[in-house]
């Protein structure tokens, strides 16, 4: 695949991951909105998050479209701004992806558990 090809499908990867995480960022934000102004308490919000299938995956989706998006930005800013070669600046961005995506699903998997505390 030519280079152009790839950033071609870089550049539409960024793009269609910044839809989807522009309505999760919403849904999130709202939600913390909801939750704040209905006097929740950390330990409410736990009980109602936790153990839902349904946020679970919600939050899924939105650590994906992180993982795609922002190691693309990152990508773009090492490629312009340092004198890194491709190589590096290609598994610099994989690295952060991989620790992105880990740390994500970790992070999915603690909330999802609270539900059976």
């Amino acid at each position: 695949m030519s280079a152009a090809r790839v950033e071609t499908w870089l550049w539409l990867a960024q793009r269609g991951s910044a839809a989807v995480l522009a309505v999760a960022v919403a849904v999130h934000l709202a939600g913390i909105i909801f939750a704040v102004q209905g006097g929740l308490t950390a330990a409410e919000i736990a009980g109602r998050v936790g153990g839902s299938t349904a946020w679970a995956a919600f939050y899924g989706v939105f650590v994906v479209a992180a993982t795609v998006h922002a190691p693309i930005g990152i990508r773009t800013v090492l490629s312009e701004m340092t004198a890194l070669p491709p190589f590096s600046v290609n598994a610099v961005a994989a690295l952060f992806a991989a620790m992105l995506l880990v740390s994500g699903f970790i992070a999915v998997a603690a909330v999802y558990q609270l539900g059976a505390a």
